[in-house]
């Protein structure tokens, strides 16, 4: 699972095997370890008592949460996300955004991309890196 944030959006782009575990388990975690043992972690949780997606912070954890209903749609189509966006109480706005990871159009050195959905702009079912 790949984590992005810019300003105030939070992107996470899932493989195939972590939309399977979404759907199957209701969750996925992933960390990124730093110096002096101290780690960053963050997850996408399927919730059947959630009506949109939602997103939090708790000590070093960034949970998303998002509608079990929207999450089995999403895993069992060609849909490529799922967004939202949430309100703060100061009219600022977080975009989240959890997509599904498609494979490089033109090949990466070191990228392993054997878990990635086939780009839509390939042409074909086999991924073109």
């Amino acid at each position: 699972m790949k984590l992005r944030i810019r300003d105030n959006s939070l992107r996470l782009r899932l493989t195939r095997t972590e939309v399977d575990t979404l759907r199957d388990e209701g969750i996925v975690q992933a960390r990124t370890a730093f110096p002096g043992g101290r780690e960053l972690r963050y997850e996408v949780e399927s919730s059947p008592a959630s009506v949109k997606p939602g997103a939090f912070l708790s000590n070093t954890t960034v949970t998303v949460r998002l509608p079990e209903t929207a999450v089995r749609a999403w895993a069992s189509s060609d849909q490529v996300s799922i967004e939202g966006e949430l309100q703060h109480t100061n009219g600022d706005k977080l975009t989240i955004l959890v997509e599904k990871d498609f494979a490089c159009l033109a090949p990466r050195e070191g990228e392993d991309e054997s878990d990635m959905f086939p780009h839509p702009a390939a042409g074909t079912d086999e991924q073109s890196c």
